[in-house]
């Protein structure tokens, strides 16, 4: 494992008590509560490659296209966000370079030891899907001390995953740009900026998806942020007299999941590699109309969930579904579902494609020829 320092899976149930129940508090078993419309963005080759300090001043970064700014998790019928947040990406034969610039007038930061939850503190997000299949993705967190967190999932946390969460990005680098001053009550602060690389070959080496021109990745980025006070000359989470505890973090995102849950890959944005250097003209991004294939199954997986929950069983037949509420008027692609006693599979097939598609229990997407 010349490129991955992998620990061994650490299951759900073996988790610390307060490492398990914050993602259960924080991802629930949810199903997207909007349409299938992830964000894209089409990154370009740096011109050289770039320096990680922060700063994001070089004619590279300068050239390249700012994200949308981020929305609420759950989109547009959310307010829109105190502070504003964008990001921008950009790639060479060796990293996948993200920056973002995060509006923010009081930046604190508390956690210093690597891979701690640090959604704990106000952090920044990256999750990353090479292959697309929702299984085998990647999370990475940051705060403004620059302490980071990585980890592999075996498959998202509504299908009983396993986490490695020692698992660690050989060759990864980052940084933070301060503009202003960091745990200071006393001023005001404009906002904070992050830079990282990402190691090419570490995504290759779990996923064999290989960064090419034209290959489209799954990616999304999630800026988590706390109500504070400042209490004894230090921020402190703002508590609610209601509840006696802190008031619920912010979530605020690029592409929108339609619920409080970063966990469901296929609601992620799709990042599409450039043959270009950034600046010397520009790709169109291609939507792959396959992707509407799986999004059909990916409904008869949230359908079988309701169904299994309120049955016991799976249903064997698609029309079954309707009972749980599936519109069988807008499935276009003839899904048709197979059964085992504890196990289904799904398969369904655009037309005047060559390709069947597969889903599976556990939510895992694939392709095989007709």
């Amino acid at each position: 494992m010349k490129h991955l320092l992998l620990s061994v899976a650490i299951g759900m149930g073996a988790l610390s008590g307060c490492w398990a129940q914050s993602f259960q508090n924080k991802y629930g078993m949810k199903h997207p509560a909007r349409e299938f419309n992830p964000k894209s963005y089409v990154c370009y080759q740096a011109e050289s490659p770039l320096m990680i300090d922060g700063n994001l001043n070089e004619p590279s970064w300068e050239k390249a296209e700012w994200t949308e700014y981020f929305q609420d998790i759950e989109g547009s019928r959310k307010p829109t966000p105190r502070f504003k947040t964008r990001a921008k990406m950009l790639w060479d034969d060796k990293y996948l370079y993200v920056a973002a610039e995060m509006d923010e007038p009081h930046i604190w930061g508390k956690l210093t030891e690597r891979d701690c939850v640090i959604f704990h503190d106000n952090d920044f997000e990256v999750f990353i899907d090479p292959d697309g299949d929702t299984h085998g993705y990647y999370e990475f967190e940051m705060n403004a001390l620059n302490t980071v967190w990585d980890l592999l999932l075996v498959q998202p946390y509504r299908d009983q995953t396993q986490v490695l969460d020692h698992f660690n990005f050989n060759g990864l680098k980052t940084a933070v740009n301060i503009h202003g001053s960091i745990n200071n009550p006393n001023d005001t602060d404009k906002k904070w900026t992050v830079e990282m690389a990402f190691p090419l070959d570490a995504f290759e080496y779990n996923s064999g998806n290989k960064a090419k021109a034209g290959a489209q990745w799954r990616i999304n980025f999630s800026r988590v942020e706390w109500r504070t006070v400042v209490k004894d000359g230090k921020y402190e989470k703002e508590i609610n007299p209601k509840t006696g505890k802190s008031y619920p973090e912010d979530n605020w995102v690029w592409s929108p999941q339609g619920e409080i849950a970063m966990h469901m890959p296929e609601m992620w944005g799709f990042l599409q590699f450039s043959g270009k250097k950034v600046g010397a003209g520009t790709d169109e991004y291609r939507f792959n109309d396959e992707e509407l294939v799986k999004w059909e199954l990916r409904n008869i997986y949230y359908a079988q969930r309701e169904y299994h929950k309120k049955f016991g069983k799976f249903a064997t037949k698609v029309k079954d579904l309707k009972k749980v509420g599936l519109k069988l008027e807008a499935l276009k692609y003839s899904p048709k579902i197979y059964v085992t006693p504890t196990q289904y599979e799904a398969i369904a097939t655009k037309e005047a494609s060559k390709l069947n598609w597969h889903i599976n229990r556990f939510g895992k997407t694939w392709k095989s020829k007709k």
